[in-house]
């Protein structure tokens, strides 16, 4: 099986016609062009709909181009998909860099796919650099088993600067590889952060990753993250750090009484496993497969996908506001003039900033 990040668009090449973008791994990258015939949105759903992974890494790298042309593409793809999506369960899976996020998710999907048959697609979120925008997209390398299994799918996807590290179009990508018979995804973030808020509302179970023996537990213990959690699993629990797992656990479902009771109505359960080892992943997902029950039993599955839909077509609007905004070809020839005002202290930021918007909506008008 082909996975995207050995495909032609991981090496810097360009897959598509039209406006050349920077490569998502190093923007600095000489691309070799190579021309090829470009699909159609119509041939890209057909291949996308018969579980064509090499179809379906190419529709994802329409997704997160930021030229206008494919993301006109892009959108018509996802909406012929759209009828088909929605029949997956979706986990996200996050925890501070070093919990063991990858390597548990190689455990946590070989067991999923050997115990439950089906196919498996892991959306990996990988930071990029502030400075030069690049991505090293490495997280296949800790996923060995599931990187060679035919029934599994790794897209490791830029942040791009999106909020907190998750990637823009990772929702639109999460309806592809439904369209695709993917009945399982994971989504991974790059960390605890405000990622954790966004991961959350495509998700049905959030997973969090903690570990212990690192020094005050209390780090751990982060209302924010703990109020979203479904679950809670302590890493590394094996060896001489057994005794320590145990305490942290006892330490997080003392502070879990203190939250108010979450609007599933179902209590997050605090377990520990090994990751390296492979020991206590069944019990981990017999949490989840409880979880699952019990919000389906209640109505609460159908409830959140619901909200998730709401939400995100509120940061669609926003999103595509901003584009619109940033692409206007005078607003653009008047942000560096802005700028200069600003760095010369002739202006504060924020009057800057209402008089670009000023001028923008005035151009909306005409």
């Amino acid at each position: 099986m082909e996975h995207p990040e050995n495909s032609s668009e991981y090496a810097g090449l360009q897959v598509n016609s039209g406006v050349e973008q920077p490569s998502i791994i190093n923007p600095y990258l000489k691309r070799n062009r190579i021309r090829r015939r470009e699909l159609t949105a119509d041939e890209m759903v057909e291949g996308i709909l018969k579980g064509d992974v090499t179809i379906l890494s190419q529709a994802v790298t329409l997704i997160e181009s930021t030229n206008p042309d494919h993301q006109a593409k892009a959108q018509e793809v996802i909406n012929k998909c759209l009828p088909y999506s929605g029949k997956s369960v979706r986990i996200g899976i996050s925890g501070v860099p070093g919990a063991g996020k990858s390597t548990s998710i190689d455990e946590f999907g070989i067991h999923l796919l050997k115990e439950k048959g089906g196919r498996l697609a892991v959306l990996a979120i990988d930071p990029s650099s502030e400075r030069t925008k690049g991505s090293i997209l490495g997280d296949k390398t800790r996923m060995e088993k599931l990187a060679v299994h035919p029934d599994s799918f790794i897209r490791p996807s830029p942040s791009a600067g999106s909020l907190g590290g998750v990637a823009r179009k990772t929702r639109e990508t999460i309806i592809l590889c439904e369209a695709a018979g993917f009945d399982k995804i994971f989504v991974e973030t790059v960390g605890v952060g405000q990622s954790e808020t966004a991961c959350h509302s495509m998700v049905d179970f959030f997973l969090l990753i903690q570990v212990a023996g690192t020094g005050d537990e209390l780090q751990g213990i982060k209302r924010g993250i703990m109020e979203i959690s479904d679950g809670i699993v302590i890493n590394k629990c094996d060896g001489d750090n057994v005794d320590r797992c145990q305490m942290a656990a006892t330490n997080f479902r003392n502070a879990l009484h203190f939250f108010p009771m979450p609007e599933s109505g179902w209590t997050p359960k605090v377990l520990c496993y090994s990751g390296f080892y492979g020991t206590g992943v069944k019990e981990v997902w017999d949490m989840i497969y409880e979880y699952f029950a019990f919000v389906k039993q209640n109505g609460y599955f159908d409830h959140r996908r619901n909200e998730q839909a709401k939400y995100w077509m509120y940061e669609s609007i926003n999103e595509h506001l901003r584009l619109s905004f940033y692409n206007n070809p005078q607003i653009k020839a008047q942000l560096n003039a802005a700028e200069q005002t600003v760095l010369a202290g002739q202006k504060t930021s924020f009057v800057a900033a209402q008089d670009l918007l000023d001028d923008y909506f005035k151009l909306l008008k005409e």
